[in-house]
């Protein structure tokens, strides 16, 4: 994966140290990202993988296709299956054995309620169209964790080398000090000081090391790829293809405010169902009776049936009132989610704005800390400066560096993160 050289390289190129750490940061970064962790990847590429590896899209298109199922089965002629019913009845049960024996049997079928089918049609379908925009809102999630999971992975290697760069300015400075140890013309706790830092150098680059393999482990188990995302693609063009102004806009087509959205009109489907289900489904059928009465001529009737039950308070007040509280439950959730989707939007901006000026700042702090460190080293070696102070400004540039790093990359994942939040996924 290439990752672009720092904009302050070039005002560097005079000074041989600095150009040669910046080099080491950014030249040995890539080979590991291709060598240890595969090959790059778009941060495109690292989304739709993610996605496609996702359990619960996996699930959400189930529900999908449930609730398609449960639409196409409300097209049917009657409310339900039908009902067989069958009587026998035998005098010898009884003891007289008059040879009275007498069966009956029909089949029946619930019909619906005027208004019922459309409405529970209406209903499945409101939850179809419901578990569609979750998968968007999903979707969302994911490419927001692999953003994260990215950062934090290109942020890991980057400290590890930049620890590397530091260990070996330090073992520099260890060799020289060791000439002058052995010269008599250094004391011995100078040589204990460059030991210490240096060490702590080599635990810095040891932890990086940890973090990388921990942080880029979870990123292959979102994505099930090998490689790490490339997300200095995301720049200042990124941000011209959003439409980030047009707030209104950006909140009617976020995922979660269009989803919360769909709950309230399949409360509000939901609602009409149980209004249009005032009372149980009447059934209406046909009947068959056989009586051997004595051998009676009129011994076999055939006939219709038709059942009602009337409607009653104690089983619709129960449906009507928790109909009306989901339906008031989700229109607070369509109004908490857009006010969450404007404070969000918001935060981004914001985000974005201070990343803009913490890079610049960075790279004024970097660039100035590691030409200290150089010229620190250099007054240090000609008997100007401690040595105290030389390891000191060799740990801040170290320091500075990893500011810049980290401010790098919060720009470019600010970026995409307004490209999400805008509904500009890569």
């Amino acid at each position: 994966m290439a990752f672009p050289s720092l904009p302050v390289a070039q005002a560097w190129r005079s000074h041989a140290g600095v150009f040669w750490l910046l080099t080491l940061v950014c030249g040995v970064l890539p080979a590991c990202a291709s060598e240890g962790l595969g090959a790059p990847l778009s941060i495109h590429d690292a989304i739709a993988a993610a996605w496609k590896a996702d359990p619960v899209r996996a699930e959400l298109e189930i529900n999908q296709d449930s609730a398609d199922a449960r639409a196409k089965a409300a097209q049917s002629w009657f409310a339900g299956g039908p009902t067989l019913t069958g009587d026998y009845y035998d005098d010898r049960i009884s003891g007289s054995n008059h040879g009275y024996i007498t069966w009956q049997g029909g089949v029946s079928v619930p019909l619906w309620l005027p208004g019922q089918g459309t409405a529970t049609e209406n209903v499945a379908k409101s939850q179809a169209k419901t578990a569609l925009v979750r998968l968007d809102v999903e979707r969302m999630s994911i490419a927001v964790r692999v953003v994260d999971a990215t950062g934090a992975v290109i942020m890991a290697m980057r400290r590890r080398t930049a620890a590397l760069a530091t260990v070996a300015a330090l073992r520099r400075i260890e060799s020289d000090v060791q000439r002058a140890e052995h010269a008599g013309e250094i004391a011995v706790s100078d040589r204990q000081a460059v030991e210490a830092q240096l060490a702590q150098a080599r635990s810095e680059a040891d932890m990086a090391l940890e973090e990388t393999e921990t942080t880029s482990s979870q990123l292959r188990t979102l994505t099930g790829l090998p490689g790490v995302p490339d997300i200095t693609q995301a720049d200042e063009q990124w941000l011209s293809r959003t439409r980030a102004g047009d707030s209104r806009w950006v909140e009617d087509i976020d995922p979660r405010v269009r989803a919360a959205h769909q709950a309230v009109i399949a409360a509000q489907d939901q609602m009409k169902l149980v209004r249009r289900s005032f009372m149980p489904n009447p059934e209406i059928g046909v009947a068959a009776i056989d009586q051997g009465q004595y051998q009676s001529p009129w011994d076999t009737q055939v006939g219709v049936n038709l059942r009602v039950p009337l409607p009653s308070a104690v089983t619709n007040t129960p449906r009507e009132t928790a109909a009306r509280d989901a339906m008031a439950a989700a229109t607070r959730q369509e109004v908490e989610a857009r006010r969450a989707v404007r404070n969000e939007m918001a935060q981004v901006r914001a985000h974005l704005v201070a990343a803009t000026a913490t890079l610049s700042n960075s790279r004024v702090e970097a660039s100035s800390m590691l030409r200290r460190a150089d010229g620190m080293e250099r007054s240090w070696r000609v008997g100007e400066t401690p040595l105290i102070e030389a390891l000191r400004a060799r740990v801040d540039a170290y320091r500075a560096l990893l500011d810049l790093n980290r401010s790098e990359i919060a720009w470019h994942a600010a970026v995409i993160r307004m490209g999400i939040a805008t509904g500009t996924i890569p």
